[in-house]
């Protein structure tokens, strides 16, 4: 073998050696939102987080390397009602004032048959941490992307609706999360 034909051949296999894929890091936009749906004597009634911070990571074709880390200022819930806004950072339920902040950190992704993504991770909420899954649609744009995230949690698993409101006949214990993060890349 020649001495010029090495170098070459060096660089060929470092060409064809698999590189570890990293996701891609992105920043939630202002225009994102967290939001949350329930049930109030039958009625559904939906209402958002105003505040909260999303750290992204994500790569469908790469989702080992995929992360959320999401916390939510509990105190920011708005639902449009003045009676139900005003008691939700109560103590009879997110009790913000000793528990102010939600946090979701995934523990890892799986993808179905169907090509359907599920996050699976821990959700800390009222000083309980319980595993929550979220459905993932993920849509790539020219610069941008959007992510969207579903799922379910029952409220009484985190001690949320203390007194006269565990009573799921009038505040029912399913809660459904959704979230809709317009993203930049980092």
């Amino acid at each position: 073998m020649t001495s010029m034909f090495r170098p070459m051949l060096a660089l060929g296999l470092a060409f064809a050696l698999p590189v570890a894929a990293h996701a891609a890091d992105y920043t939630a936009q202002p225009a994102s939102t967290l939001g949350f749906s329930g049930k109030f004597q039958g009625a559904q009634f939906d209402g958002t987080f105003k505040k909260f911070t999303a750290a992204i990571s994500y790569d469908p074709a790469n989702l080992a390397s995929s992360k959320f880390d999401v916390t939510v200022d509990v105190a920011s819930a708005t639902t449009g009602d003045a009676d139900r806004d005003g008691a939700l950072p109560g103590s009879d339920f997110f009790d913000a004032s000793k528990f102010p902040k939600a946090h979701y950190l995934t523990t890892g992704f799986t993808k179905d048959a169907s090509g359907a993504i599920t996050a699976h991770g821990n959700l800390t909420l009222h000083g309980v941490t319980k595993p929550v899954d979220l459905i993932v649609t993920f849509t790539p744009k020219t610069g941008s992307a959007t992510l969207a995230v579903k799922g379910a949690v029952k409220r009484l698993d985190f001690g949320v609706g203390s007194g006269e409101y565990k009573d799921t006949g009038t505040i029912a214990d399913a809660v459904e999360i959704n979230g809709n993060l317009q993203l930049l890349p980092k």
